[in-house]
């Protein structure tokens, strides 16, 4: 937290003399504008030639004033937005509040685990973790938080956030330009669409006559400054007419090209200030370099072709300007020469474009969980393996208060199943969402919530915290059912690390006892690894079946002072002491 804080003393010093400047020039510009209007207005009535030159460089100096205050307003933006991902930082690290988007829209009631795993929504997984600002990046987090990588990704993976994670100035830079960008769903999708467009042919006549007729304009408008023939303005005015007629047959065309593209323009530039950010940079984790290598096309960087880009959109813009479009279309055909040069740089560059954005997006999911990393460092990489083994020291739950937090070691070798037990708020479930989520951490190339780690990734499948459905019509027991399917029919395809908490609580307790033992029995017949968690000890005794498989881990609780104590520690062995007695007899229910 002190990085944080020392950065935003930093940045609050260089916003308020950035914006003393910006007032300054602000004040200087307007003043240039007084100037121009007065030497103008001084020459008219004296017609002395120092008035026009005053006025003349009255006006350079406002052209020079207003690159500054551009140049100024960029800094006052990049400042700011610098300044908030630092307090930000310090507001959630002082666990005041989560300032950042939560990702509900990803969510997913029919994945094996979004849901149960809170990997979305208020307080979820992805909320504590994004640090995106664009939609792509958001995008991208969501989709990694949803799968499990191949082994050689992971470690990829871990050697791009470990080196992003010592980068913390480049990532916060990164993530302001990302901020100020102000990118929507729409405006990706905006640009995509267009993209996808791949009508990139205009008809010949249209083409020849873009040429010809502003060829023929100055043309003639050269003959008349030579010769100073007034027949000659007409026969501009008939080419002027002709040029508008041109544009007419165009139009339709034009506006197909730039539907849905407000804003476009300014937010491929900050896509190209992004780009640039990564091809300027040095790297060195394999990842980060072979990311950077693909945002090289036809031997020039891609954020010059999407400055290109950018520009080509911003010029298209002029066509919606009544008396801007009328004079450079009736002159020269500008739009159609627009238009010409956008289909040109799609041509070429559509295969790259979705790509290049797509980077983006992988450099600020990766900053996400480097920015985990930074602000964990007790946190480790975990050891990846192929042999189906999976342990933890000292595992917790990275959402909880580290102040707080109990850490307990646990493993999944020899014996790959575990049944557990303990009372009510004993921290059964909150050691299996630990489980689960630090496994989806593990199986993205993240650091997980322990002192030591070594893992086998695997698709984690989840029935933990099913809801009533009542758009399809489902019961929870119903409900709950699908998604016992759901694992059994994904663990007929390959093994898969599961977790299972108080399955089929909406029947008698006979039919639970059984239904539980024979799904505990079917699913370590697929070489499942994971655990369950159950009140039933009966339930437990099926260990002595399968002692090589299965083993009994519990959470106990105990009686201290007449109150409960509960230490969140885990420990071999089924449950013995019972709280629910105690603690309606304490509150007088019983």
């Amino acid at each position: 937290m002190k990085v944080y804080q020392e950065k935003t003393v930093k940045y609050s010093e260089q916003y308020n003399k950035i914006n003393k400047r910006y007032n300054s020039i602000s004040l200087l510009r307007l003043l240039s504008v007084f100037l121009f209007l007065f030497f103008m207005y001084n020459y008219i009535k004296t017609d002395e030639t120092l008035n026009v030159i005053s006025a003349f460089l009255s006006f350079v100096g406002f052209i020079f004033l207003m690159r500054i205050h551009s140049r100024l307003s960029f800094q006052k933006l990049m400042t700011n937005s610098l300044l908030k991902i630092n307090n930000n930082e310090i507001s959630y690290l002082k666990r005041e509040k989560i300032p950042f988007e939560n990702g509900i829209e990803f969510n997913d009631f029919h994945h094996p685990y979004a849901y149960d795993l809170d990997i979305f929504g208020e307080h979820s997984l992805f909320q504590n973790l994004n640090r995106t600002a664009t939609f792509i990046g958001k995008k991208t987090l969501a989709n990694q938080l949803l799968i499990t990588n191949s082994n050689v990704e992971i470690l990829e993976n871990q050697e791009a956030v470990n080196e992003l994670k010592s980068k913390i100035n480049w990532r916060q830079e990164f993530l302001a330009l990302a901020m100020i960008s102000n990118d929507s769903k729409d405006s990706y999708n905006s640009i995509i669409h267009w993209n996808s467009f791949k009508n990139n042919t205009l008809p010949k006549a249209l083409v020849i006559l873009s040429i010809a007729l502003p060829t023929l304009f100055f043309g003639v408008l050269a003959a008349y400054f030579i010769t100073s023939k007034t027949i000659l303005l007409s026969y501009l005015t008939y080419i002027f007419i002709a040029n508008m007629i041109v544009l007419g047959k165009a139009v339709k065309r034009i506006q197909s090209e730039i539907a849905q593209a407000d804003n476009v323009d300014k937010i491929i530039k900050q896509y190209s200030l992004l780009v640039q950010k990564i091809e300027i940079e040095k790297f060195e984790s394999k990842k980060l370099i072979d990311l950077q290598k693909e945002l090289i096309s036809k031997n020039t960087t891609a954020s010059l072709h999407l400055k290109q880009l950018s520009e080509l959109f911003s010029r298209m813009d002029t066509i919606s300007n009544l008396f801007t479009a009328t004079l450079f279309n009736g002159t020269f055909l500008f739009n159609v020469h627009v238009l010409k040069a956008l289909l040109k740089w799609k041509e070429s560059h559509s295969q790259d474009l979705e790509k290049w954005i797509s980077i983006i997006g992988e450099f600020e999911a990766l900053s996400s969980l480097a920015n985990l990393a930074y602000n964990n460092p007790e946190f480790v990489f975990p050891e990846i393996n192929s042999e189906y083994k999976i342990g933890f020291s000292n595992l917790g739950h990275p959402l909880l208060n580290p102040a707080t937090r109990v850490g307990n070691d646990t493993h999944f070798y020899p014996e790959s199943f575990m049944i557990l037990t303990g009372s009510n708020m004993s921290g059964k479930s909150t050691f299996l969402r630990s489980l689960g989520v630090n496994m989806v951490l593990g199986g993205i190339g993240s650091v997980v919530c322990a002192s030591k780690a070594n893992i086998h990734p695997l698709q984690v499948l989840v029935s933990m915290r099913l809801s009533d459905s009542l758009s399809d019509s489902e019961s929870y027991f119903f409900a709950e059912i699908k998604r016992l399917k759901q694992i059994m029919n994904a663990l007929e395809e390959q093994p898969a690390f599961v977790l299972l908490d108080e399955i089929l609580r909406g029947t008698n307790s006979d039919d639970k006892r059984n239904g539980t033992i024979e799904v505990v029995k079917k699913i370590i017949a697929k070489k499942a690894i994971g655990a369950i968690a159950t009140h039933d000890i009966e339930v437990c005794l099926t260990t002595n079946e399968y002692p090589e498989i299965l083993t009994n881990q519990c959470f106990e609780v105990e009686i201290q002072n007449n109150e409960l104590h509960f230490d969140y520690k885990l420990r071999n062995g089924i449950c013995k002491n019972k709280s629910a007695t105690f603690l309606m007899q304490k509150m007088g229910v019983i």
